[in-house]
């Protein structure tokens, strides 16, 4: 076995006993007296599940549990309380803390060992998803890295269609669903070849039909992670067009989905405003009259394009705070086009 187990108590009996226990089961351990060293110990030992007191001195586990739960790089940790404490409402004070499961003084041994072995297997579970995710954001980064000309793409583009959503009052749900879509929207142009994709001039019939398969292609690719449920229908039809004229299905107007329609304005912006080998950037001024000429013709979602039009005006291109929050969340993906 290679899991890690962090035992945190402030009790030295019980810690070495749950110790030489865990350690006798064939798992590493690592132990602290208390919460502030916990929260350390969390990154410097990445444990695989964390056994933690409840009454301690100082912060005690409930805060400490909420703290570890609150934190992207440590929330999917399960986190097993131990307690002395039997009362209702100590066991809804864990649960709104966050806490995985519980774990009542004095420990029965079976107890402690049926409740480990479930946890660690719902941890490998989640490891291997993310796993996968984390692939596929990497494809969908080197995809965009075959095109100089589309290099940032991935950034912006989730950058601009998850303040869009936050502008136009989505849940948060919606937000974290757009920016992953706006990493990995493209990612089924693994199917198309260089020599269609990278083309300098304008697409025979026959190129355009496969470059039109990528939507489909993108979704298959990531229809078995069922996390991505909310991302399938971004992949699949953000090249649709208001008046029905796009692919892959010919959806029209509210019948395409709100949150790719949020992404293809975003998508359309930032292909305009970008240098292509077919054209030089366009100046944001010009992308707007584009932009609205297309909507006059029927393309896109007038109210749509007004916002974004609005939160360019008022907020800029970028805001400091997503920059930053994108940028780690395509370091941790590396570490685990729109054709007009």
């Amino acid at each position: 076995m290679n899991e890690r187990i962090l035992i945190v108590d402030d009790e030295p009996g019980i810690r070495d006993g749950l110790e030489r226990l865990l350690q006798r089961r064939g798992y590493q351990t690592r132990t602290t007296c208390d919460g502030s060293s916990a929260l350390l110990e969390c990154i410097a030992f990445r444990p695989d599940l964390i056994l933690l007191d409840v009454m301690m001195p100082g912060r005690d586990g409930f805060d400490i549990c909420r703290e570890i739960k609150s934190n992207p790089g440590t929330r999917l940790i399960p986190v097993v309380l131990i307690t002395g404490l039997s009362e209702k409402s100590d066991r809804i004070q864990g649960i709104e803390a966050g806490a995985d499961d519980f774990l009542s003084k004095p420990i029965d041994v079976s107890e402690l060992d049926a409740r480990v072995r479930s946890l660690l297997r719902l941890k490998a579970f989640t490891d291997e998803l993310e796993h996968a995710e984390s692939v596929l954001f990497t494809l969908a980064l080197s995809i965009e890295s075959r095109d100089p000309y589309t290099h940032g793409h991935c950034t912006r583009l989730a950058e601009f269609s998850s303040r869009l959503g936050e502008k136009i009052g989505l849940s948060a749900d919606d937000i974290v669903a757009l920016r992953r879509a706006g990493v990995i929207h493209d990612v089924g142009k693994v199917v198309v070849p260089d020599a269609v994709l990278l083309k300098p001039g304008p697409l025979t019939p026959d190129e355009r039909a496969i470059i039109k398969q990528h939507s489909e292609a993108g979704e298959h690719i990531c229809a078995p992670l069922k996390s991505f449920r909310t991302v399938l229908p971004i992949i699949r039809h953000h090249h649709e067009r208001w008046d029905g004229s796009g692919y892959p299905d010919g959806l029209s107007g509210e019948a395409i989905p709100l949150l790719a329609r949020v992404l293809q304005i975003a998508d359309v912006f930032d292909a305009l405003t970008t240098t292509r080998p077919y054209r030089r950037a366009l100046t944001h001024q010009e992308a707007w009259n584009i932009l609205e000429e297309e909507v006059r013709r029927g393309w896109w979602d007038g109210n749509i394009v007004r916002e974004f039009r609005n939160m360019i005006s008022t907020e800029g291109i970028s805001r400091p705070a997503h920059r930053e929050e994108n940028r780690k969340a395509f370091a941790h993906a590396a570490s685990q086009s729109h054709k007009r």
